[in-house]
This record gives structure tokens, C-alpha cells and sequence, in this order.
């Protein structure tokens, strides 16, 4: 890491630490929010930007991670024992899932997913016994961390914020070692990084099945930020938001999901101004994005960046341009 990304990165941090002390409670809550969301779609991240593989049950590890969390803690479960506990069932389950879901590619197993969130939202919608049903499940507590309760809105930000720093360094040091570049082949040319002696199945299984994790990582946090759940909170309109920030940000990016959770939270408090026209707006917006920049806003830096280095350099390819 060049001296200069480090310096960005601190003064990034140090805005974050800054910032609710400037927000309403209700500007902390957007806040955390977005660190959650983020959290997720750098979990999918992994799995479509990094491994190439469209999933649409995110939201459905998330409502895993809140329910579990939810129900663990309000039995008297310690929330670190809970919250570890919600992230290894998504591990595994993402993995089980996974399996035989793999045996197919792309969209055949976006549809798989699909219906996996499906039955989980169906799951946590009919079980009323251990899930409150249509109801949800009201009053899940904050964490106390190291004796020190977490209930007003700035402490529990800088809660979530711990745990967004935590998992994006586990995230980098996982795309800068072996499997990250790994991932990368496997996304690039599938048949290529076989015949070099990748596991490709392995491999796919790996990134989804982490991706997953975060996911009930990010379910986990929002349990406890909203103190409310229920089996819409899951639905499928959540997965297609958190794959809309993967796409908006930039599938690929490092930093390419937390862009696009910071768009698609925020965007919609910006225009709230306009009354029942926002969402038309931001609607439009999204779709004029995608057409001209179809590789999300880190790709468009990264096309004018190379465009600007061949200009400089007319003799150096568009490779090494983009290096």
C-alpha cells in the first residue's frame, strides 16, 4: 500500500470519527445504516466482483444473521458469542447452498438464489412460534462493549464502525493473498485459471460462502440498529438494493460497495425534497448510470485515469496504461 492510499485512508477515518458529532440522531442512524450495508455488499462483493457469481440471497443471510443474533441475545446469549455464532451458521449455510447451486453459472444461479430467499423470507414469515411471523420481534438490545453501553445513537455508530474497519482490512487481506488473486482468474477467464490448476468449485464455494458471512454479519448490526425486525425487512427488494450498490460502486472495487452503499442510502435523503417525485428521480438517475458507465463509478475513474495515461504516454498499451 503506497504511502499516499495509506494517508487517504487516515483522513478518511478521521472524517468518519468526526462526522456524528455534526449529524441529528436521525443523521447517525443514515450513517450506520450505510456502514452496514456496506459491510454487505462488500460481502457480495467478493462474490460477484471478485468470483464472478451472481447471487440474489444476500438479504436472505442477513435476515439469517438478524434473526439469530436477535433471538440469541434476548435469551441471555452474550452478543459477541451471538454475533460470531450467526456469522459461521451463514458461513456454512452459504456453503451448503452453495454446493449444488455452483453446478450452475451466472443467471441459472441468480434464480437458485432467488428462490432461496425466497423460502428463507417464507420461513421467518410462517414460523411464528420462533420468529413473532408478520409481527417481527421488537425491543432486541444493544451490546455493552467492554462495560460500556452502546444505546444512544453516536455510541452505537462508532460500534459499527469498528466493526466496518475490522471487516474491510479481513476483505483486503483476503484479495491481497493467494485466494484473492485466485478469485480474480477465476472471474477473468474460468477455463484459463482451470487449466493453471485452479479448483474452480472450490473456489467459487470459498467466495460465497465468506460473502455469505458478511452478510450475516450485516444482519447481525442491523438488528441491533433498528432494535426491529420482520421477514419483509429480507425480501428480495433488499438483495436487489445490495447488488445495485455492488453494481453502482463498482463490482471489483475494493472501495467500489462502499461507494454504492453511500449512493443508494443516501441519494434517496437528498432528494426527499421533491416530495412523490424522488423516487422516480432516483430511479432515473440509477438507469442514466448504467447505461453510460456500466461498470460503476470506480470504473469510469479507472477509464478516465487510463485515458489520461495514454495521452501522456501515446506509445504504452491500454495494459499498461490501466496498471
Amino acid at each position: 500500500m503506497s504511502k499516499h492510499t495509506l494517508a487517504t485512508l487516515v483522513a478518511g477515518l478521521a472524517i468518519l470519527i468526526l462526522l456524528p458529532f455534526t449529524q441529528s440522531n436521525y443523521g447517525v442512524f443514515v450513517l450506520c445504516s450505510w456502514l452496514v450495508y456496506s459491510i454487505s455488499a462488500m460481502g457480495l462483493n467478493l462474490t460477484l466482483g471478485y468470483a464472478g457469481q451472481v447471487s440474489l440471497a444476500q438479504a436472505s443471510f442477513m435476515g439469517i444473521g438478524a434473526y439469530m443474533t436477535a433471538l440469541m441475545t434476548m435469551a441471555g446469549v452474550p452478543w459477541p458469542v451471538a454475533m460470531i455464532a450467526a456469522m459461521v451458521s451463514c458461513f456454512v449455510i452459504g456453503f451448503l447452498l452453495g454446493y449444488p447451486a455452483l453446478r450452475v453459472q451466472h443467471h441459472f444461479l441468480a434464480f437458485i438464489t432467488l428462490a432461496f430467499n425466497a423460502l428463507v423470507v417464507l420461513v421467518l414469515r410462517n414460523e411464528e412460534w420462533l420468529t413473532g411471523g408478520t409481527y417481527g420481534i421488537v425491543g432486541i438490545p444493544r451490546p455493552e462493549v467492554l462495560g460500556l453501553p452502546t444505546q444512544t445513537p453516536v455510541a452505537f455508530y462508532f460500534f459499527v464502525l469498528a466493526l466496518f474497519v475490522l471487516m474491510a482490512a479481513a476483505l483486503y487481506a483476503i484479495i491481497r493473498s493467494p485466494w484473492g488473486r485466485t478469485f480474480k482468474a477465476l472471474r477473468e477467464n474460468p477455463i484459463r485459471a482451470n487449466s493453471l490448476g485452479v479448483d474452480i468449485r472450490k473456489t467459487t464455494l470459498l467466495a460465497f460462502a465468506i460473502g455469505s458471512s458478511y452478510g450475516g454479519l450485516a444482519g447481525s448490526l442491523l438488528a441491533q440498529l433498528t432494535q426491529f425486525i420482520d421477514p419483509h425487512s429480507f425480501g428480495l427488494t433488499v438483495s436487489l438494493k445490495v447488488l445495485l450498490m455492488v453494481i453502482v460502486g463498482g463490482a471489483g472495487f475494493f472501495f467500489g460497495p462502499i461507494l454504492g452503499a453511500l449512493l443508494i442510502v443516501l441519494a434517496p435523503e437528498f432528494l426527499r425534497f421533491t416530495e412523490g417525485y424522488y423516487l422516480m428521480i432516483y430511479a432515473t438517475l440509477v438507469i442514466v448510470l448504467m447505461v453510460f458507465c456500466p461498470t460503476g463509478l470506480l470504473g469510469l475513474v479507472e477509464r478516465a485515469r487510463t485515458a489520461l495515461k495514454l495521452k501522456q504516454n501515446p506509445n504504452a498499451t491500454t495494459w499498461e496504461a490501466g496498471r
